[in-house]
């Protein structure tokens, strides 16, 4: 058992050097081959201490992703062009009364078996039986409109100024839009959210 420990060690240890070359142009890993670091990685003899090992696997995988393209994730958030918490809640409590309003004429429009609109504590669930729930909230914090969609998942809304309407950053889709598609889809019947 400790042979295989030893082993399993030494492999460690070797692949680490590897890693940590002193000729390697990283400065993360020239930073951990200080003489006490270096010592413990080249001499069988020597252990390795937690706190050590720790920190080269900690700095040896702190490396950024390769994947740096915009396309993979929402655009970067402009933080001066955030609304003002008033002004935020006037627009969301607007938009989301707005909706509850035209989901519930909407619901006396259609035969869906287990269709409810309710909002409380600032939620507004729509119940579509079996074709599934949406779920629209307010998230103060980040100024922005969540929904949960049994068709396209969760999505984030931040309030473009320019169109005047929730804007969804990684696809630029409009909240009203997407509730208006994604109903019409489900319960075959068109509604106007705009």
């Amino acid at each position: 058992m400790a042979s295989s420990c030893s082993r399993k060690l030494l492999l460690l240890r070797k692949s680490l050097c590897r890693a940590l070359k002193p000729n390697s142009s990283s400065l993360i890993q020239r930073s951990f081959l200080s003489t006490s670091t270096h010592k413990y990685l080249l001499e069988p003899s020597g252990t390795i201490s937690k706190s050590l090992l720790s920190k080269v696997s900690r700095s040896y995988c702190s490396r950024s992703s390769p994947l740096q393209d915009a396309s993979e994730g929402p655009a970067a958030i402009d933080y001066r062009s955030l609304l003002q918490e008033d002004e935020y809640h006037r627009l969301a409590n607007a938009t989301i009364h707005d909706l509850l309003d035209k989901l519930e004429e909407y619901g006396d429009s259609v035969d869906i078996d287990g269709f409810d609109v309710d909002y409380g504590n600032e939620v507004l669930t729509l119940k579509l039986g079996s074709l599934g729930t949406y779920v629209i909230n307010k998230q103060t914090p980040n100024r922005q409109i969540w929904m949960s969609s049994p068709v396209s998942g969760p999505s984030r809304f931040d309030w473009d100024q320019s169109s005047q309407g929730w804007i969804y950053r990684r696809t630029k889709a409009n909240l009203q839009k997407v509730l208006e598609d994604e109903l019409e889809k489900l319960c075959g019947s068109a509604i106007n959210l705009s």
